[in-house]
């Protein structure tokens, strides 16, 4: 063993000193866990974290592809909140069924804030009886398990979609630095061809006016930015696939790529999909021209429903 190691292994401190003793001089985090944590490369992780964060260790750009992120947690714990354009009821008759599955829902303006489920209007939505579900602030494995039943309520009262009506997410964004804003970028701008496969042929690339591309922006550009300011005024519209305007009002990043539906499954899987990628954001970003397989921060039951999504759709 290199000296140098051994004495920082026989000092008297804290792990948390050993391992970024260990970071300076180079070693990986699998070669630190095995010295200091039993294996646990999570907290090595975390300690990279925060060195990063205070500037004392650069950042990762990004992984090689096939490369898999070991040590992070991508349990889903996350904040966020969902806008499901749809039609074919009533807004009232919505809020009735709604309200009789304990989910209380108010008849109320875009601008109207609420703690509860809001039901406005769109005008950009065509079809009879156009609505916008909107859901107050969710959280986690709770906040699914109360989409999921806002999701039969639709279905039970045959609600529609159509290629005017969107699915938005938004996700908390308030333990976002610049690092975690860039990398989210660049890894949805590198993912973004192969995001296109398992969405219909009116949210690919620029087809669609509310959800512009990224893959107009260089890496050179985003990664030059220094300030969450400067990226929004590059992206210059909230009307693109990752709107970053959305943390100015509401403290979130918004992805609006995805169609309308009011199915759970395609909705559930969308939210994890996009709480693992920040998970990953917050330490690298996807290398331009990964496929599908090697996202790392996908689980292969994940990676095998977005292929055979695209399947379908490419039929």
């Amino acid at each position: 063993m290199n000296e140098q190691i051994r004495r920082i292994l026989e000092e008297s401190g804290t792990k948390t000193s050993k391992i970024r003793k260990l970071l300076l001089l180079g070693l990986s985090h699998r070669e630190i866990a095995e010295l200091l944590t039993n294996g646990n490369r999570g907290f090595v992780w975390n300690v990279y974290r925060r060195m990063r964060d205070e500037g004392l260790i650069p950042a990762l750009n990004s992984v090689p592809t096939g490369c898999c992120v070991s040590g992070l947690d991508f349990s889903f714990t996350r904040k966020f909140g969902i806008e499901i354009e749809a039609y074919n009821c009533a807004r009232q008759t919505l809020a009735d069924m709604l309200a009789e599955a304990g989910i209380v829902a108010e008849l109320a303006s875009r601008s109207h804030t609420s703690r509860c489920w809001k039901l406005t209007t769109d005008g950009s939505l065509d079809g009879n009886n156009t609505f916008e579900l909107v859901s107050p602030v969710l959280e986690g494995e709770d906040g699914l398990a109360e989409l999921e039943k806002v999701c039969w309520v639709l279905e039970a009262l045959n609600v529609k979609v159509n290629g005017s009506c969107g699915l938005h997410v938004h996700m908390d964004a308030s333990d976002f630095n610049i690092t975690t804003w860039q990398n989210l970028l660049l890894s949805y701008k590198h993912a973004e061809a192969e995001i296109d496969r398992f969405m219909p042929n009116s949210r690919r690339g620029d087809e669609n006016h509310f959800c512009g591309s990224l893959r107009r922006f260089s890496d050179e550009n985003i990664r030059s930015r220094r300030s969450l300011d400067e990226l929004q005024t590059l992206l210059g519209s909230r009307y693109m696939k990752v709107n970053l305007q959305a943390y100015s009002l509401h403290g979130t990043v918004e992805f609006r790529q995805h169609s309308g539906t009011i199915n759970f499954t395609k909705i559930e899987n969308w939210v994890r999909f996009l709480g693992r990628m920040i998970i990953f954001a917050k330490e690298a970003s996807l290398p331009a021209g990964i496929r599908l397989e090697n996202f790392p921060f996908l689980e292969e039951k994940q990676k095998l429903y977005y292929k055979l999504r695209a399947k379908k759709l490419a039929v």
